[in-house]
């Protein structure tokens, strides 16, 4: 094949030059002798662009053999969401690497399905690309569920660097039905309510809204009772009284307006919350090798950061829009406090081991990568 490419090369060249020299002929009639120095450059220049004019449409030709894909990326947040722009960036970019050839369009809000169904979505290509939340279907993902444990991480850009890293080693196995291109968190999130709760006990007989399966373990731990609720249906929820708590980020809580069903706020990092995106595997897998390196020079930690690092920065600013408010009190632990919750939170640690046990696991390997990845990029408490 190399030696047709080759010859096919040297043939083309060779008739390029006799069609230049037969073009000059023609316009300056026969000559005797050798060309002059400015024939000379003009033979080159006439040379290079003849070649170039048969030579690039067969360069290009591989190119437009790839056929147009149109993928649809699901997400369950608003259009405000500081995600939607960014991931309508990352789709055009896409789009603009693969030549046009990949052309992604976002729906926001629920439009292509409920959050709760999102992984099924991407597995089963309701959707090409979706966005979830693993924590929304407790024990379906105990390894992704290490990421959950309260009191783990300080910073939602950190911390994403730390869980992509780690968790990458591990969704081909736990994922193993679709494509992961990134895992995420966002900034820390807080407990926010009706009543102000200082410790554990605090919680019991208590109506909570966790925002993923390791808390709300936590609130049946501390005696209240779990009440599911999707982000979208959350301020629904306190606002008619089947719920008197909920744990979510601070910016979060002014987009889906549940500020105005909530009076205190803990100002502590209780827990973060682990996100993918993933891709439905018949999608990736029918697209051409070229197609398939751009969605992989996509689904990089650079891109990680890219797409959340704005919604790290708006849950971040939300703590102090938060205590700007009339009628609202946030407010601090006491370190006595705060070791109170460390200490009854414990067990939690052994639960999520057992389930990774449970499901082939080796949890101490597991827990030693994580703990490794965080303390590589500065994300711990």
């Amino acid at each position: 094949m190399a030696f047709a490419v080759q010859a096919w090369k040297m043939h083309t060249t060779l008739a390029m030059r006799a069609m230049l020299n037969n073009m000059l002929n023609k316009a300056g009639g026969r000559r005797t002798g050798p060309p002059s120095e400015g024939e000379t450059t003009m033979r080159k220049a006439l040379l290079a662009l003849l070649v170039a004019g048969c030579v690039s449409p067969a360069m290009t030709s591989a190119q437009a053999q790839d056929k147009t894909v149109n993928l649809k990326v699901s997400l369950w947040v608003p259009p405000a969401h500081p995600l939607v722009p960014a991931t309508i960036a990352w789709a055009k970019d896409i789009e603009q690497a693969s030549g046009g050839t990949i052309k992604l369009t976002v729906f926001p809000s629920q439009q292509l399905g409920k959050a709760f169904d999102h992984y099924d979505m991407a597995r089963d290509g309701i959707a090409d690309i979706t966005y979830v939340n693993p924590g929304y279907q407790p024990g379906r993902f105990p390894i992704a569920a290490a990421g959950q444990l309260p009191f783990l991480f300080s910073d939602g850009k950190k911390g994403t660097l730390a869980l992509n890293e780690w968790y990458h080693k591990y969704a081909p196995t736990e994922m193993k039905d679709t494509k992961l291109c990134f895992a995420f968190i966002h900034d820390p999130g807080a407990l926010f309510g009706k009543k102000k709760v200082l410790v554990p006990e605090d919680l019991k007989g208590l109506k909570v809204r966790p925002a993923q399966s390791t808390i709300g373990e936590m609130v049946k731990m501390f005696g209240g009772t779990n009440v599911q609720a999707s982000a979208p249906e959350a301020r629904d929820a306190i606002e008619r009284g089947v719920a008197d708590e909920i744990t979510f980020p601070w910016g979060s809580m002014f987009l889906f307006g549940i500020e105005k069903a909530i009076k205190y706020a803990m100002d502590v990092p209780l827990y973060t919350t682990v996100f993918t995106y993933n891709m439905n595997l018949k999608s990736y897998n029918a697209m051409s090798p070229a197609q398939k390196k751009v969605i992989d020079d996509h689904c990089t930690p650079e891109w990680a950061s890219k797409v959340t690092d704005p919604w790290s920065e708006f849950e971040f600013n939300g703590r102090a829009k938060m205590k700007a408010l009339p009628d609202h009190e946030v407010y601090t632990l006491t370190p006595e406090q705060l070791a109170q919750w460390k200490a009854a939170a414990k067990p939690l640690q052994d639960s999520w081991a057992a389930d990774v046990k449970k499901a082939g696991g080796d949890p101490v390997a597991i827990e030693a990568d994580l703990q490794a990845a965080i303390k590589k990029f500065g994300a711990g408490l």
